[in-house]
């Protein structure tokens, strides 16, 4: 990293993470979007699931379209952290000892790495819990091409006050890491009018509170017994 770090423009960074951010800012609102479908049918939510895995067979073979995600999901990934370490360093290093003074945006901007690697965790948890079933809640039932409880595996899963309070606190810094990261994705990628930028800034700063909002309620919902 370090050998390669050295032979990329500081701008190509940006733009790499600019991108790769937005490829995952999409993902977390339709994915979002997907969780949603438990307040409407919980039937559904669990064909869902199944479908996720069975799409497009048999052209294709089982998770097909699962394990694509994931392999542009896990590349976006290593693309992302690997230039947001360069530029830290270098921010770092040109930066010396000298503090520019906290506001909020400021005190967001420094605490990225921090919610990044916080975010990186959970979905280490996320996907242990819900996926393969090594940290589920009793009962938990995997999830395959027959068979689907998925809607029962995620009420199961924020009945445990400890796991409903862990997805609401990652859910709260991934609106910060996600709202400052769209408006940080503004600048990058050289948007240059005032009208534009407000815009689009305007426009990221509901995205990452839409996706808040919508993940937020449903421990919520599970807490106050609408879902169970």
């Amino acid at each position: 990293m370090k050998r390669s770090g050295r032979h990329l423009s500081s701008f190509a960074c940006k733009v790499t993470m600019a991108v790769t951010g937005l490829i995952f800012a999409a993902f977390v609102l339709a994915h979002m979007v997907g969780n949603l479908k438990a307040f409407i049918d919980p039937a559904g939510f669990d064909e869902y699931a199944r479908w996720l895995r069975v799409a497009f067979a048999p052209v294709l073979p089982h998770e097909s379209l699962l394990w694509g995600l994931r392999l542009v999901l896990l590349a976006c990934l290593c693309a992302h952290v690997g230039c947001a370490a360069i530029l830290w360093t270098r921010a770092r290093a040109a930066r010396g000892r000298h503090r520019a003074p906290l506001g909020m945006r400021s005190f967001v901007a420094r605490t990225m790495p921090v919610t990044g690697l916080v975010l990186l965790g959970f979905i280490v948890f996320h996907l242990l819990d819900l996926t393969t079933g090594h940290l589920a809640a009793p009962g938990f039932v995997e999830t395959t091409a027959d068979t689907s409880a998925a809607y029962a595996n995620l009420v199961a899963s924020f009945q445990r006050p400890w796991a409903a309070a862990v997805y609401l606190v990652t859910m709260l810094m991934l609106w910060a890491h996600l709202a400052h990261g769209l408006w940080t994705l503004v600048n990058d990628l050289g948007v240059s009018g005032k009208r534009a930028r407000a815009v689009l800034a305007a426009l990221g700063g509901l995205w990452a509170l839409a996706v808040l909002a919508g993940n937020a309620a449903l421990p919520i919902a599970v807490w106050a017994g609408w879902l169970s």
